[in-house]
């Protein structure tokens, strides 16, 4: 008797001890779409990092891109090292914009014979041409020409006005140069 009743005593025991049901989720009326009409949330990788409409690195003051001129000592046509970043920086655009193209105008100053400037004006727009194709740009995507003394950036007969001029000049296709 006595382990009839022990046998009992535990069978309530273990029935008191067992879990009960979970209750039935509450309806409010809505329903909820099905987990397979739910789409992933995304994220914005370029938020912070978008630019305005119509922005150009070529215009952009404070981009490398939007310096053209080349600057040259008197009577040369060597590339001081100073302009190796912005021919560069030009280059990397061309190469990334396979459809740019650019015109290199050589100048002057005002002195020397337009023969002369003519000719050394061509030869600033080549060595400006060189250097970008070292650098991998397409002679396709480049042309040069001399304008010599006839485009001068400044009037006058100073070295400060004569140094300006003696340049070449980087010109996007559908730019006019300064």
């Amino acid at each position: 008797m006595k382990k009839i009743l022990m046998s009992a005593l535990l069978t309530a025991l273990l029935a008191a001890c067992a879990s009960s049901p979970k209750p039935a989720p509450v309806t409010t009326g809505t329903t909820t779409p099905p987990a397979a009409d739910t789409k992933p949330a995304t994220v914005d990788l370029t938020q912070g990092k978008a630019l305005p409409a119509g922005y150009s690195a070529l215009t952009d003051p404070n981009n490398i891109l939007s310096q053209r001129n080349v600057y040259f000592a008197f009577d040369s046509y060597v590339v001081d090292s100073k302009f190796s970043d912005l021919v560069q920086a030009h280059a990397k655009y061309l190469l990334e914009h396979k459809d740019a193209k650019i015109i290199l105008q050589g100048n002057t100053d005002n002195r020397g014979t337009a023969e002369y400037n003519m000719a050394l004006g061509q030869k600033r727009a080549e060595a400006v041409k060189k250097q970008l194709s070292a650098l991998g740009v397409p002679d396709s995507q480049i042309e040069t020409v001399s304008f010599g003394k006839e485009k001068p950036l400044e009037q006058g007969d100073t070295e400060e006005a004569w140094s300006r001029n003696r340049r070449a000049q980087i010109v996007y296709n559908g730019e006019s140069a300064q």
